[in-house]
């Protein structure tokens, strides 16, 4: 069969008669499939909260506040001591409702209505001395929400709130201070200063935080924050063990294991939490 160049030997080019038509490195390559990257979605905070109504218990002015849209979330992980951490959002940032009209504050689940003479108090101690500017822009940031949360253990402590109430104001607190100091080294403007006060802070709310949830567990009846026995004394052990109360978290952590009502999953997060107990009391 004929190739597509013969006929040049007539014309003298009979060397070229035989060559192929492309060179080696024109020959047409196999063109790869591009395929279409996904679409990274870009999750913003703005989008991942709600204003959520409100009667203040204390001067029955309605007002929204932000909290979190929970069915929207993602969840990423977990701290020891149970902090969630989702993508694009501190959720400790929105747990915390306040009145801009008289200015009393209690954590989302604990606003509710209170007794006359608990009302009586805050009006008296809070209401009638506060002075502060309540945000309300697009999202609420660390340091407006740090003095929310201060007025929120004030209230509590005015209206003489149970220890399980003010265990769960400090507890929330110091996640809202953990995660503050994370945000901050992210962008570059964590300073040597900043940190040790955030982290005594954190510190401090912990220690505050398992003194309330020891004084509930004793004198209170279960659920306790929306805690059962069993995830109530989990919580204890790693609140113990972040503040380097080995002895607490030690005998918490052996309950749980010896519990008949103990599910596999609690039983794990115990187990590796004694592991944790251990490797420190191996340094």
């Amino acid at each position: 069969m004929a190739g597509i160049l013969s006929g040049l030997k007539g014309l003298g080019l009979e060397e070229l008669e035989k060559r192929e038509l492309y060179e080696e490195e024109e020959k047409t390559k196999e063109i790869p499939i591009r395929k279409a990257e996904p679409k990274r979605v870009i999750v913003e905070e703005k989008d991942l909260i709600y204003d959520k109504s409100f009667s203040c218990p204390v001067c029955d002015h309605k007002f929204t506040s932000k909290v979190m849209k929970t069915g929207k979330t993602r969840l990423v992980s977990a701290d020891l001591d149970c902090r969630p951490v989702y993508e694009g959002i501190e959720s400790s940032k929105y747990d915390v409702a306040q009145c801009p009209g008289c200015g009393y504050a209690a954590m989302v689940p604990y606003f509710r209505p209170l007794l006359k003479t608990q009302i009586e108090l805050v009006q008296e101690n809070i209401c009638d001395h506060i002075k502060m500017e309540i945000s309300e822009g697009e999202i609420y940031s660390y340091e407006d929400m740090i003095t929310r949360y201060r007025v929120a253990l004030a209230c509590a402590i005015v209206k003489h709130a149970k220890d399980s109430e003010k265990a769960y104001i400090c507890l929330h607190f110091a996640w809202l201070l953990r995660g503050y100091v994370q945000k901050l080294e992210e962008e570059g403007h964590l300073t040597a200063e900043k940190e040790k006060r955030l982290k005594g802070q954190e510190t401090e709310c912990l220690q505050k935080a398992l003194e309330g949830l020891i004084n509930a567990r004793q004198k209170e009846s279960l659920p306790i924050c929306g805690m059962d026995q069993i995830s109530l004394d989990y919580m204890i052990a790693a609140v113990a063990y972040e503040t380097e109360k080995d002895n607490i978290a030690a005998k918490m952590v052996s309950e749980i294991l010896v519990s008949s009502i103990a599910n596999s999953r609690m039983k794990d997060k115990a187990r590796d939490l004694k592991q944790l107990i251990l490797e420190r009391h191996k340094k």
